[in-house]
């Protein structure tokens, strides 16, 4: 299954808020009717949502969404945990959550046209893991600064999550540690997502 290019209102409409997908919002009386009918919903439905809100947010296809989870479930501490700690420290979620990027999609085109550089380095694979001391910058070129000049400053104001810090001026942001769950930049139940999966095997 491909990644989604399709209109993107409709999945937040089905979905909820997908702050990497867009920066748009349900009216407040949608939200409201879309949790009155979550009652109604059967408990299979529920995780299948969960899954795609993750999916969707964080712009992947499900052979990569299954891989994350594959390889979450082989690792130390919860499964649903690190799994959320995979997603949030790829390269063009952490692009977009330094606010370098609008959303995730417009980070992963920064990456992949060579505008970020990792500890000096040119990164194209959006998927890139990046890792506790990890120095994340715009490329030394005046395309490069003025993208990401032009979203640092149209961002709308909000709290950087502890485990990043941020220098505009410097084009440059630093990776301080692993994410902690409290500021993983969606709600999710990621359990959830993680019965999904356990019970299509």
């Amino acid at each position: 299954m491909s990644r989604y290019r399709g209109p993107r209102f409709k999945k937040i409409r089905r979905l909820g808020a997908l702050p990497g997908l867009t920066r748009k919002e349900l009216p407040v009386r949608r939200v409201e009717s879309e949790q009155s009918l979550a009652s109604q919903k059967s408990q299979y439905r529920i995780r299948l949502e969960q899954k795609q809100k993750l999916r969707f947010h964080y712009g992947l296809t499900e052979r990569q969404l299954l891989k994350y989870v594959r390889i979450a479930g082989k690792a130390k501490g919860s499964t649903g945990q690190v799994l959320l700690q995979l997603l949030e420290m790829r390269l063009d979620n952490i692009v977009f959550r330094l606010g370098m990027a609008a959303t995730i999609p417009q980070a992963r085109q920064l990456v992949n046209h060579r505008h970020v550089l990792v500890n000096g380095r040119i990164v194209d694979i959006p998927s890139y893991r990046c890792k506790p001391e990890d120095i994340i910058t715009a490329k030394d070129a005046k395309k490069s600064r003025t993208l990401i000049q032009n979203y640092l400053e149209s961002a709308p104001p909000k709290k950087l999550p502890t485990h990043l810090t941020l220098h505009p001026g410097q084009y440059k942001g630093l990776v301080n540690q692993i994410i902690h769950s409290k500021w993983v930049g969606l709600k999710i139940n990621e359990l959830l997502v993680v019965e999904y999966y356990s019970r299509q095997t």
